[in-house]
């Protein structure tokens, strides 16, 4: 496939992934189309790795956002993964110029626990 231009980029979670393309599966469906072998994989991976709902997980990004060292690529990751110990947070900082102290990982840790409910 030839990309001309992109026409806009927005970083989305794997659960927003999820149910967009549920939709598309949904509209194929509907219209009698058969589903690509590439689109089958994506959908079953979505559905493999998601780990809450759109909704929670676009909820928890936005209070990631609102944190003092959050990068948006940062908060997606976190959101996609959903880690649940210091360490799996740490390597997703792995390669920034900074490190958080015990308080701001267990502050992550928290938001990480309430979306997963």
């Amino acid at each position: 496939m030839i990309v001309k231009e992109v026409l806009n980029e927005e970083l989305l979670t794997l659960p927003e992934v999820k149910g967009m393309l549920h939709e598309i599966m949904e509209e194929r469906l509907k219209a009698e189309e058969e589903l690509g072998y590439e689109l089958r994989k994506a959908i079953n991976h979505a559905e493999m790795f998601s780990k809450t709902t759109p909704e929670k997980a676009r909820e928890l990004v936005n209070k990631l956002l609102d944190l003092e060292k959050m990068k948006p690529e940062i908060a997606v990751r976190i959101a996609d993964i959903m880690p649940q110990t210091r360490d799996e947070l740490r390597t997703l900082y792995a390669k920034e110029r900074f490190t958080l102290a015990d308080e701001e990982l267990d502050e992550m840790l928290g938001m990480v626990e309430e979306a997963m409910d």
